[in-house]
Order: C-alpha cells, then sequence, then structure tokens
C-alpha cells in the first residue's frame, strides 16, 4: 500500500475582490472543503483535493490556485 503526502499547498484560494459570496463553490465541492462563513470563503487546506470543480463553477472567477 501507498501513502502519498502532499508537500506544498496546491489548494485554490479565493481571491476576496472578486468574489460575490453566492456560495456555488460551496455547494459543488465534494470534499466538504469550503464554507461561507459570514460573508467570506474559508477553504479548508486539508480537505481540498484541488479538483478545480469550484473554479470552474464560479459566476466571477475568484477562485484561483
Amino acid at each position: 500500500m501507498y501513502y502519498f503526502q502532499k508537500v506544498q499547498s496546491d489548494t485554490m484560494k479565493v481571491n476576496h475582490e472578486k468574489c460575490g459570496y453566492c456560495g456555488a463553490c460551496v455547494g459543488v465541492c465534494r470534499n466538504m472543503a469550503i464554507e461561507l462563513v459570514e460573508n467570506t470563503i474559508i477553504i479548508d487546506d486539508e480537505k481540498c483535493k484541488n479538483c478545480k470543480l469550484c473554479a470552474i463553477v464560479c459566476p466571477l472567477n475568484a477562485l484561483e490556485e
């Protein structure tokens, strides 16, 4: 059995200047890595697998690596 460990943080980041806090990214995240808390988006780096689904559905292109 092989175990893989992340060496660096390749997770998605929120550009808060672009974000409209609509929550589209929250609903599409399969790993439940994204939360909308008090009008801000929080991404849990431990849960994020960098699949980029959040960036694909974001209408304002506010998510980036």
